[in-house]
């Protein structure tokens, strides 16, 4: 079983989103165990086929779950969900400029905006506790740490821009069975991209993350980096788009869809 310290961690998709939508603001990491998580970015029409080609072309930063029509606002992965009020906060863009960060996006919302829902890597972390993996930015109560990458994503057209990854700490011992269990969900980004030194993918200063906050290692662990659906908003503000919206880092859409494990060990959302 999961644990259960963490009242969040019990808390339905159905009524985190209700939360949210009444105005409660917080990163989702550790909350309602064993649902995928999504990532979003809405984008003019003109530029979505563009995008989904990005996404296409960078899997492993960017799996792509659900590609919203154009100006509606909703999604099978989350029944009766509102994507302009049911994420805990949004990020408003103009031409690579942040320009507003609300609790909902309602009065920004067009009918031209096609929404991009791409997992996140929130869906594995009850797996990793469950294996007795510590994780240390719900210990110390920050938000995950995110650092832009000296990789490259695979551009497409106008986007491109760094990969961008997630770091938890893991006791060194059990890097391995990290590995092991996220291998298999690449629906939540698969197994890490990175372990170890830092310095070699182009992050100086774990201590100063480009997104979320910074997380004290204990004694015997090492930095383990996953990536991150970030990569697809960062590609979206290095375009320069006229008009984008985003969710804030660490304040995703919490889906009905769940996540479990197969006999073999292998994690898959269920349908």
């Amino acid at each position: 079983m999961f644990t259960m310290q963490r009242p969040e961690a019990r808390t339905s998709p159905r009524e985190a989103r209700a939360r949210f939508r009444d105005g409660l603001v917080a990163h989702t990491s550790g909350w309602s165990h064993g649902f995928v998580q999504t990532n979003l970015v809405s984008v003019p029409r003109r530029d979505a086929i563009a995008l989904r080609r990005f996404a296409v072309r960078n899997p492993r930063a960017c799996p792509l779950l659900d590609v919203v029509g154009a100006g509606d606002y909703w999604t099978e992965l989350a029944v009766g969900a509102d994507l302009r009020r049911d994420l805990p906060a949004y990020r408003v863009w103009s031409k690579g400029e942040l320009i507003a960060e609300p609790g909902d996006v309602v009065d920004y919302w067009g009918s031209d905006l096609v929404t991009f829902l791409v997992g996140c890597t929130f869906t594995f972390e009850p797996y990793l506790e469950r294996a007795g993996i510590p994780l240390r930015h719900l210990e110390q109560g920050v938000n995950v740490p995110m650092y832009r990458t000296n990789r490259k994503a695979l551009g497409a057209r106008r986007f491109r821009g760094p990969v961008v990854v997630s770091m938890r700490p893991v006791p060194a011992d059990r890097v391995d069975l990290a590995a092991w269990i996220t291998m298999d969900m690449p629906h939540a980004h698969g197994a890490p991209v990175h372990v170890g030194s830092p310095a070699s993918i182009g992050v100086r200063d774990l201590a100063k993350p480009d997104f979320g906050d910074p997380v004290r290692l204990h004694d015997g662990d090492v930095p383990v980096f996953w990536a991150c659906g970030v990569t697809l908003q960062e590609a979206v503000v290095q375009a320069k788009l006229p008009f984008a919206i985003t969710h804030a880092p660490g304040h995703m859409l919490i889906t009905d869809r769940r996540a479990r494990p197969s006999g073999s060990g292998e994690i898959r959302i269920l349908r």
